[in-house]
């Protein structure tokens, strides 16, 4: 019954990416077909030589990002991850263990974590298992661990309600963009803005459970336990920081012509990534290119993929290569310790 249930959600994964991936491969080639010259090659061409033409057009979209942008990009990256290392150190300092551990050691474990997390998959578990190995390193309990694993996810979660409620009042036309993917996402604005006031809502309704000392919330049978204020506020800093800086690195790499603003394009990272992680893809591969293509039509699709290229090169690709090594590091230093 186990194998059939994982068999079932690998197809299910599979399928999305499938379409997805089919999706984009249509957009870009709708775009590439606008040159006569491209479009000769791809009506007498085979699916390879579609392939190597847009291929052809992407790269040309990348180079044609700016030295500037890059350098934007990569400090919207930097800020990202070190907001990351924060959501660390606030689940440390709620378990009153953040002085027994160092920033440095926060950081480099909280970037490993997600650096893994997020080019793997799974992030929840594949970042437990890094924070596992860490911090009990430093003398924390797997239960100590478990708690700062769900306590960083809420974090996220928090910020990401909280942005996406701001985008939704703000800019609630792009629930409209994902019609043609989604039907059901065919909502009056009115509605929309409600739906952002909600979320809002919502997440007032924690700060004001964290100040009045409320019972914990109970959600079917799950409990959100209201840490103490400080802890609040620093999640409401926290959060809303590395998403708006992972978006950033997006909306530097777009080229001014056509670029919709940075809340439409914070509004399309965070639909986009949160199908990404819903999929369970890693990277999200296809999936935040298909949403992020259906909301931001006011540019060409290879600028588009471009963009999202560079992100995935600064936010995803770069620490991967980084994280490596340093779980290599560990791993033999871990050793050492134990045959000494």
């Amino acid at each position: 019954m186990q194998n059939a249930k994982r068999m079932l959600w690998l197809s299910c994964v599979g399928a999305v990416v499938l379409w997805s991936l089919w999706l984009l491969y249509s957009k870009l080639l709708a775009e590439v077909a606008t040159d006569p010259v491209a479009r000769a090659l791809i009506e007498s061409g085979s699916l390879q030589t579609n392939l190597a033409v847009i291929f052809d057009m992407i790269v040309r979209s990348v180079a044609a990002v700016s030295l500037q942008a890059y350098l934007l990009a990569a400090l919207s990256a930097l800020a990202a991850y070190a907001a990351l290392a924060w959501y660390d150190r606030i689940a440390l300092i709620h378990l009153n263990r953040h002085r027994s551990i160092s920033w440095p050691y926060i950081a480099t474990c909280s970037f490993v974590t997600y650096a893994l997390g997020h080019n793997l998959g799974a992030s929840v578990l594949s970042g437990g298992l890094v924070r596992l190995r860490a911090y009990c390193a430093k003398g924390l309990s797997p239960g100590e661990v478990a708690v700062l694993v769900g306590l960083c996810s809420f974090t996220f979660g928090y910020g990401t309600i909280i942005l996406m409620g701001i985008v939704f009042i703000a800019e609630p036309q792009i629930v409209q963009s994902l019609v043609d993917v989604i039907p059901r996402l065919n909502l009056p604005a009115p509605l929309v803005q409600l739906i952002g006031a909600g979320m809002l809502a919502l997440c007032a309704l924690y700060v004001v459970g964290s100040w009045r000392s409320f019972k914990p919330l109970r959600i079917r049978s799950f409990y959100v336990f209201y840490p103490k204020l400080p802890i609040v506020a620093r999640q409401l800093i926290a959060a809303p920081l590395e998403i708006v800086a992972a978006a950033g690195i997006i909306y530097f790499a777009l080229p001014e012509a056509g670029n919709p603003g940075f809340m439409i394009v914070l509004g399309a990272f965070l639909l986009s990534f949160s199908a990404g992680l819903l999929s369970q893809t890693p990277g999200g591969i296809g999936v935040m290119e298909a949403v992020f293509l259906a909301i931001v039509h006011t540019m060409p699709p290879s600028d588009v993929i471009a963009a999202l290229l560079v992100w995935r090169l600064m936010y995803l690709l770069i620490p991967l290569a980084i994280s490596l090594p340093i779980v290599v590091a560990f791993e033999r230093a871990q050793l050492r310790r134990n045959l000494s």
